[in-house]
């Protein structure tokens, strides 16, 4: 009896560690163990309307799905996005703070020594890609630019006289259009705006002639027939604008494309970017997912969290090169 009394005491006191000191003898923090126990916020560096919140705001509804837990999109625009990365950066690193990087985009704060920003890419924990979105040109429909090749020769015959689209220096569409004037000899005189949606109303208003943006920006306005596409860079058609011709095939070898992936502040606990990377796998792999995505013109490109670090370093050099920085 004895034995047995003692027996049930020592399995009581078990039960009772299992949840706090088996995660602590595990290396979890017993707070962390139910992570998540409240809402998350996702930064999303750019205006609403764009690529970025209309991706941001699909991933959003189907984490809460996944996670059990709010999670609410909070667009912070500025500074060539480095209004939300700041943001992002100086959050506590607790999984409750996620945000997008913008590649491209994301460099030119830290490496161009102009802007000087005190962040650099070790300031976040890089967590998983989400999309790839292929750079495009387009026009007014009634533009009297009918393919690159008309585009190329006014642009070299008359240089910085074309007007043209971008959002923020080193963003995507900025280094997109870099690479067209270093590949063709073309000059452009070149319009920075803080959003895609501004571009765009620019465009159709008639007051810039060419729009860069991603091809989920602007996929509904090519359908209708408000906007025309020059060219995609992208290396094969898109199979969201499937009649557009790419640059490759008017005789510019030229890709260019702006990936969107999740991160949180740099020093995330090891327990919770497995939690968040699981989670976040299982939503964009999904199939639901992804038919959601097709429906907004984006294609899901899972780079998972090592691999996904070292994507983002090796287009931190290509980047430095490119740019001189």
């Amino acid at each position: 009896m004895t034995f047995s009394k003692t027996r049930r005491v020592v399995l009581a006191a078990a039960t009772g560690l299992s949840a706090l000191s088996l995660a602590g003898l595990a290396g979890v923090d017993p707070a962390r163990a139910q992570y998540p126990e409240k809402g998350l916020i996702l930064i999303v560096p750019y205006a609403a309307g764009g690529g970025t919140d209309i991706t941001a705001r699909l991933l959003a509804k189907d984490l809460e799905g996944v996670m059990g837990k709010p999670v609410t999109v909070q667009n912070l625009a500025g500074g060539g996005g480095w209004t939300g990365w700041g943001a992002l950066a100086a959050a506590k690193p607790d999984g409750y703070t996620i945000g997008y990087l913008n590649v491209p985009a994301i460099y030119a704060g830290y490496l161009d020594p102009k802007l000087g920003r005190k962040e650099t890419l070790e300031s976040f924990s890089p967590i998983i890609n989400h999309v790839i979105d292929y750079n495009v040109l387009t026009v007014k429909a009634d533009s009297k630019f009918k393919n690159l090749k008309d585009l190329v020769a006014e642009a070299k015959s008359k240089p910085n006289t074309v007007s043209i689209s971008a959002h923020g220096v080193g963003g995507d569409e900025h280094l997109a259009i870099l690479a067209i004037e270093a590949a063709t000899g073309a000059k452009f005189r070149i319009v920075q705006n803080k959003s895609t949606p501004e571009s765009k109303t620019q465009v159709l208003g008639g007051h810039v002639q060419i729009l860069a943006s991603n091809v989920s920006e602007i996929a509904t306005e090519v359908k209708a027939g408000d906007l025309r596409v020059l060219g995609v860079m992208s290396p094969e058609k898109s199979r969201f604008l499937p009649g557009a011709p790419t640059f490759k095939d008017q005789g510019f070898n030229i890709n260019a494309s702006n990936s969107r992936g999740i991160a949180t502040p740099a020093g995330l606990p090891k327990d919770v970017e497995t939690k968040l990377v699981a989670a976040l796998e299982k939503v964009i792999l999904s199939k639901e997912h992804q038919q959601k995505a097709e429906t907004l013109f984006l294609e899901p490109r899972v780079i998972r969290a090592a691999e996904y670090k070292k994507f983002l370093k090796d287009n931190e050099l290509d980047i430095k090169k490119l740019m001189g920085w």
